[in-house]
């Protein structure tokens, strides 16, 4: 009945049927492509939400802005399925790398008067993890409003000490729970894989970082990681927040106190927060890749740490190239899930083919989730190109059709291809045959990685 695609349907009722000792638990885990509870949420107008979200509308009415001239038909339909409206008058500043970035948001943590709000799929109990956990706990003890929300499964690993002893210091702190509420206790395959902190609703951070020691020394396995984070201030913030006290309130049934004040004088830049995620009506975050792969006429660059698109995406991706679109996509030389990993060789062909080219990050983990479409739009986000992003995570992008900020992202990404090798045919054709066969069994394994 609700299965995304009739290859889906036939292949699981074939599979619950003949072996239903080994499917029907999959099926509990697996076979859901809408968070129900979530859905729920939404629709039954719960007055809680709405009297949030109805709050921020008000607040940011007057920094509503129309799409750029001569790219209406591009960006109304993210404006739509975000269900929030493109705003003026914002600052975005690029933060490379994790020196950048936890400096950046520690300053910021410390700047707080009168709440923050912390969001990540992973917190690891490491140096960066106690650094911000004292950041927190300080603040709290100062008489700010702290709250931080973690994904269960991203950080399974987080001891309850460290959540104990910020609880101890009066912050508010909740795993975000997908299993919660009644028919929802298997349903571990969707994930909260928003990376997001708030600071009194002046400034917020957004980007692929986590929090962890990886992003700042030398893993023996990957090298240090490499990923990108954006600093906002201005009225998108409203969005970004709003995001959060949705989630929180999935979560915890209750709503953060949250300021609707928009400061005056925070930039120049027109800003769109698109959330995406398992409870939206339609495939938010495909639809954006979508769009930008379509709206790209001379250069589309896409980094992402894994690469496990639909069939859409793919023929979007070789058209684009086949019109004369310099498209490339930046993936890691190293893998951390190793299905993903391999999944990516199956397209090489489909790719190399149409005149799309593949590029390997060498120095350490490539982890950014960037999107540069010609030189007037660069979004930043935690979504990645793949399945689980686009059907399964809860995600948040930056979209920012702006000129300026395209030109620093499309620098930072030239240095980030001189640091890559890029990808031949060969380089798949000549692998041995249990290869290849490993590749075409991670490939259908595609919808739910």
């Amino acid at each position: 009945m609700y299965v995304r695609t009739a290859q889906g349907a036939i292949a699981w009722a074939v599979s619950l049927v003949a072996f239903p000792y080994f499917a029907v638990p999959l099926y509990w885990v697996f076979g859901r492509n809408k968070f129900r509870g979530y859905v729920e949420l939404r629709r039954t107008g719960d007055q809680e939400v709405n009297k949030v979200t109805q709050g921020i509308r008000q607040a940011i009415a007057d920094h509503a802005v129309e799409p750029p001239p001569g790219l209406e038909q591009w960006y109304r339909p993210l404006v739509a399925v975000s269900g929030f409206p493109m705003t003026g008058g914002n600052h975005i500043g690029l933060l490379i790398n994790g020196d950048q970035t936890f400096h950046s948001m520690l300053e910021a943590i410390e700047t707080a008067r009168s709440y923050i709000l912390v969001q990540f799929f992973i917190v690891h109990n490491d140096r960066v993890g106690n650094a911000f956990q004292a950041a927190l706990m300080r603040k709290a003890g100062e008489g700010v409003s702290v709250y931080l929300l973690y994904d269960e499964i991203g950080s399974r690993k987080l001891s309850k000490r460290y959540i104990k002893m910020l609880r101890d210091a009066g912050v508010a702190v909740t795993a975000f729970d997908t299993t919660r509420g009644r028919g929802n206790r298997f349903q571990i395959n969707f994930r909260n894989h928003r990376k997001l902190l708030v600071v009194d609703g002046r400034e917020a951070f957004v980007g692929g970082l986590n929090l962890g020691d990886e992003y700042l020394v030398q893993t023996e396995r990957y090298g240090t990681w490499r990923d990108t984070h954006v600093a906002v201030r201005g009225p998108a913030v409203q969005g970004l927040q709003l995001s959060f006290a949705r989630d929180w309130y999935w979560a915890t049934a209750t709503i953060p106190t949250l300021s609707r004040e928009v400061p005056d004088g925070q930039g120049s830049t027109s800003l769109l927060v698109l959330a995406s995620g398992p409870a939206d009506e339609l495939e938010t975050c495909e639809l954006f890749f979508l769009n930008a792969i379509d709206m790209a006429r001379e250069r589309l660059w896409i980094s992402s740490p894994y690469f496990v698109p639909d069939e859409a995406v793919v023929r979007s991706l070789q058209l684009a190239a086949l019109r004369g679109v310099d498209v490339r996509i930046l993936l890691p030389v190293r893998a951390d899930h190793i299905l993903v990993h391999l999944s990516a060789y199956s397209y090489y062909d489909e790719m190399l083919t149409a005149g799309v080219r593949l590029f390997r990050y060498q120095p350490g983990f490539m982890h950014q989730k960037v999107v540069l479409v010609d030189n007037h739009m660069a979004a930043v986000g935690t979504a990645n190109l793949d399945n689980r992003s686009f059907r399964l995570n809860f995600e948040i992008t930056i979209v920012a059709p702006d000129a300026g900020f395209a030109s620093k992202v499309a620098a930072m990404l030239e240095t980030d291809f001189d640091h890559a090798c890029e990808v031949r045919a060969p380089d798949y054709a000549g692998r041995p045959f249990w290869f290849k066969g490993a590749v075409r069994l991670a490939r259908l394994m595609a919808p739910i990685q």
